[in-house]
């Protein structure tokens, strides 16, 4: 089964005013769902070894469906 990690990070202040802007004006988004797919879709474009779960993570994130175990 999948689980959840929980990360902290530091980002750029007018990176943060960005991604604010983007979570206001789409209520159906937040954090955790904005960070999978960017996360991911960095990944795929970068080559990772499982680019199937990856794909399927960053598909999942950006259509809200809840990831299931493969």
């Amino acid at each position: 089964m999948d689980s959840n990690i929980s990360i902290l990070v530091e980002i750029p202040e007018s990176l943060h005013q960005s991604f604010m802007t983007f979570i206001e004006a789409r209520p159906d988004w937040d954090q955790d769902r904005v960070f999978s797919a960017a996360l991911s879709l960095f990944l795929l474009q970068n080559r990772t070894t499982n680019d199937r779960q990856t794909a399927r993570i960053y598909l999942d994130s950006l259509f809200k469906r809840t990831v299931e175990p493969v």
